[in-house]
């Protein structure tokens, strides 16, 4: 039997709570379908030793400003899981959960969501699944030859699995891991490991730029919004958080770097079965590589509109996708609304797109 709502939120993490916010507000029948069996998104997901860039009340959804953590400047992952797991209760949002969402039809002048539990059709639907699930590994030589660990982001908990623990038989005991990656991720994983006194090897490319010390998420948010303010008035590009660099320099990879724990190497070129190596032929060994990598828009639900462009994105106006009126994107980055993928920057694009939404219903 298929469910009928006017709108349909795909996502209920940070990015879909905020569009429910906004629909709520605005009268909307809606609801939100969210394929995690509890509240949280992605951020029940990370490693253990992750905080955010920003002090809480700078990292907050529409509507509730989210509390200081105790003893935390910046608070970690499972304050912002509690913080969102409030934020639905508090605003009542419809939330179905475990539910996944699998493909988006047109049907007549409606879409319709197949999950697996059964059909919705909608009149408009928001798509906010991120990009957690769909982790980016690239083509290097070999990879296919290593015989010790390989794991994403997605699966780093805790350098305590890399000290001796979980390296296949044979190998060495040493817990030697390689992290690749330039970004957030890399160096904090990097800094975590090195911090916990884990061999490290940090390989990254280009050579890793921090921000300056005293940046973090508030500046980075402002930095963002006025690049877009700029290209939207016809100005000249300013860069936006490019241009200041890629690593915000948190209190971890701050005390590592400073201890001379961070020193990157420039990308290898092939995997060995024992290691890695560079292409004037210096090797290292490792038991385990890290690929710290990034994301691409897990938007594979949307495959049957027909709608994806270069790089996988479906070009949009604002939150709106071009060819498709009904349907609109919020939290996968900067191309559907600036610092949409992170808790301070979503809540804009996503109450434009509960707007637009209801005027599309209203017509």
């Amino acid at each position: 039997m298929t469910q009928r709502a006017d709108a349909v939120v795909v996502g209920g993490g940070q990015a879909g709570l905020a569009a429910g916010y906004h629909l709520r507000r605005l009268g909307v029948d809606f609801v939100v379908l969210d394929a995690e069996s509890a509240p949280g998104g992605a951020w029940q997901h990370t490693w253990d030793s992750l905080h955010l860039f920003s002090p809480a009340a700078y990292s907050s959804l529409p509507g509730r400003i989210m509390p200081a953590q105790p003893g935390e400047t910046y608070p970690d992952a499972q304050h912002v899981v509690d913080y969102l797991a409030d934020y639905e209760k508090r605003y009542e949002l419809p939330v179905h959960r475990s539910v996944q969402a699998q493909a988006v039809h047109r049907d007549g002048g409606r879409l319709r969501v197949e999950t697996d539990v059964g059909d919705w059709s909608a009149r408009a639907v928001v798509s906010a699944t991120g990009t957690w699930s769909r982790p980016f590994l690239p083509a290097v030589p070999g990879r296919d030859l290593f015989t010790g660990r390989q794991l994403h982001t997605v699966a780093y908990r805790r350098p305590q699995d890399f000290a001796g623990l979980g390296i296949p038989p044979g190998r060495s005991r040493s817990g030697r891991v390689v992290v690749v990656g330039g970004g957030n991720s890399g160096a904090q994983i990097a800094a975590d490991l090195a911090l916990a006194g884990i061999d490290l090897t940090w390989v990254t490319q280009p050579p890793p730029r921090y921000l300056t010390d005293d940046i973090d998420g508030r500046v980075l948010f402002d930095v963002a919004t006025a690049r877009r303010r700029a290209l939207d008035e016809g100005r000249t590009d300013t860069g936006g958080v490019a241009s200041l660099g890629d690593i915000v320099a948190v209190p971890p990879v701050r005390k590592a770097r400073d201890a001379g724990l961070l020193q990157a190497k420039p990308m290898f070129t092939q995997l060995t079965t024992m290691g890695v190596k560079w292409a004037d032929g210096t090797t290292a060994e490792a038991d385990a590589v890290i690929w710290c990598t990034g994301f691409r828009p897990a938007l594979a639900h949307l495959a049957p509109l027909g709608l994806r462009g270069p790089r996988g994105r479906i070009a949009t106006n604002g939150t709106r996708a071009v060819a498709e009126p009904r349907l609109h994107l919020v939290g996968y980055g900067d191309w559907t609304g600036p610092a949409s993928a992170t808790l301070i920057g979503v809540g804009r694009p996503a109450r434009d797109a509960a707007r637009e939404v209801a005027a599309f219903l209203a017509d």
